[in-house]
């Protein structure tokens, strides 16, 4: 299982906002910041202020700005929208193969495994904010680590 580079560039550059707040970044310093091409930053930022995560500002003193505060951007969102989730409703109808219904739509293994992940990607992604990722790696490490423990109790019912 990997995530895309659009949804790992696409939260650095968010972050990258988000600790420049409360001014603004430029396409070209997110770029030179990130060793991304301007072009690539550019259509990141797009989805991003699309997404309502950031609002841009022309002028002299303009650049990308959070659209609200850090606190309210949820990791979670942030991430569906860069790239989608890993397992949608969807998913068995989108993979049949040649048929029109999947041949194992009835019983099982394999959408429970994706399911079950999904949950619990969404019980940890969920529940952090841009805020959170913006403190030192050492405590977003602890903090991650309890929402993972959480999240594998509420699936296992421990």
């Amino acid at each position: 299982m990997k995530f895309s580079s659009q949804e790992e560039y696409g939260l650095r550059c968010l972050l990258r906002i988000g600790k420049a707040e409360p001014n603004g970044l430029t396409i070209p310093e997110i770029s030179e910041m990130e060793g991304l091409s301007t072009a690539h930053v550019g259509k990141l930022l797009r989805i991003l202020r699309l997404g309502e995560f950031i609002e841009s500002e022309r002028g002299q003193n303009g650049g990308y700005k959070l659209a609200r505060p850090a606190e309210q951007i949820i990791v979670g969102e942030v991430l569906a929208v860069l790239g989608g989730r890993l397992f949608e409703s969807g998913f068995c109808e989108e993979h049949s193969g040649v048929s029109k219904i999947c041949s194992n739509s009835i019983d099982c293994s394999v959408r429970s495994l994706w399911g079950t992940i999904q949950s619990m990607l969404d019980n940890v992604l969920n529940k952090i904010t841009l805020r959170d990722l913006l403190g030192k790696e050492e405590m977003v490490t602890i903090l991650v680590s309890n929402y993972a423990e959480e999240a594998t109790s509420n699936v296992t019912g421990n």
